[in-house]
């Protein structure tokens, strides 16, 4: 994943670890970027459940879903 990332996407991909040491919950550095995104796009009521059998229409709702939060911002920023 990380080499196709860097090169069909042009972006590095890093991979965080958690150590074997410890237990329990621990927060990951960048974790919360992951989980924030994905809070923002269970806002859309299509993606809280996943009822798309293909994998190009679900992508097709991510990211129109994505666009919409994009778009809200640019506006809340203009005004």
């Amino acid at each position: 994943m990380v080499d196709f990332a860097r090169d069909a996407w042009r972006i590095a991909l890093t991979v965080v670890r958690r150590s074997d040491d410890t237990s329990g919950f621990t927060v990951l550095p960048k974790r919360w970027l992951v989980e924030r995104t994905f809070a923002w796009l269970m806002h859309s009521r299509r993606l809280a459940r996943d009822y798309e059998t293909r994998p190009d229409t679900s992508e097709a709702v991510i990211r129109w879903s994505m666009s919409m939060v994009m778009s809200r911002r640019l506006v809340r920023r203009s005004r």
